[in-house]
């Protein structure tokens, strides 16, 4: 467990993340990724990734190899096709739950192609929708676990408004989270809350968070308004009420320690 003991705060604006552009991708970095290096924002606690990418139709990440990773995709809008070395295929959608545990060693791909799989998997006329979309990596228990993947739908949940556990390996979760991740830490919380007219959400305590507003705008008590693209990294902190000004989503990593020190 960590042995941070001081609270602290850190507002990290949208505009000012480390980005990679390309003629059918736009990504937005929270953390040191690729060719975007900085030795002073490699994580925060256990969370490694917080990417934001938005690929166009027809295109996206042909395959490629993970390793002793939990990877975590969290679709905004769009649809993008998973396909991976352990014959798993299949659309990520808003509201659809899914995280791939790349463990000793995995391949697989992301497009923005889903017309191109049989119409009973997702249609076959083409669209020009591009697909919108979350990417988080967290750090396993131990290395050299078993590669996997798993989904689940939770729109329903989702539409109640409040924080929904989507992925956690946290005990305290065990018997709500909606998909199970292998890092007894950590666990993922998203509120879609519908606007001014909703509940305000509670930001859970621990020794590490980190809260992305994937959408929409919203208060946080203590720290002022945040805007689409801005996260906050919190350290023995938590417990502050969320509101949100308009339709947003929060994505919130709750971590009980930080990479080298669980």
């Amino acid at each position: 467990m960590s042995t941070l003991t001081t609270p602290h705060i850190d507002v990290h604006r949208g505009g000012d993340r480390m980005k990679t552009r390309v003629a059918w991708l736009d990504s937005k970095h929270s953390f040191s990724f690729g060719e975007h290096y900085d030795p002073e924002n490699t994580h925060h606690g256990l969370l490694l990734v917080n990417n934001e990418d938005i690929v166009s139709p027809g295109s996206g990440f042909d395959t490629h190899p993970h390793r002793d990773m939990e990877i975590v995709t969290w679709v905004l809008s769009g649809n993008l096709v998973h396909q991976d070395s352990l014959g798993h295929s299949g659309i990520i959608y808003p509201g659809l739950a899914q995280r791939m545990s790349a463990g000793t060693g995995i391949l697989h791909s992301e497009k923005n192609d889903s017309w191109r799989l049989a119409p009973a998997a997702g249609g076959t006329a083409e669209h020009a929708e591009p697909v919108h979309f979350v990417q988080m990596w967290v750090v396993p228990d131990e290395p050299g676990l078993n590669p996997g993947y798993q989904q689940l739908e939770i729109d329903a949940e989702l539409a109640g408004g409040g924080l929904v556990t989507v992925a956690s390996g946290l005990p305290r979760y065990r018997d709500r989270t909606a998909i199970a991740i292998n890092s007894s830490h950590a666990a993922l919380h998203v509120a879609r809350m519908p606007g001014a007219e909703g509940a305000p959400v509670l930001v859970p305590e621990a020794p590490y968070l980190h809260l992305f507003v994937a959408r929409g705008e919203i208060e946080l008590e203590g720290v002022g308004t945040l805007y689409e693209g801005d996260a906050v990294r919190m350290t023995r902190s938590g417990g502050q009420r969320v509101v949100a000004n308009s339709p947003s989503e929060v994505l919130v990593w709750e971590m009980h320690a930080r990479l080298g020190a669980q």
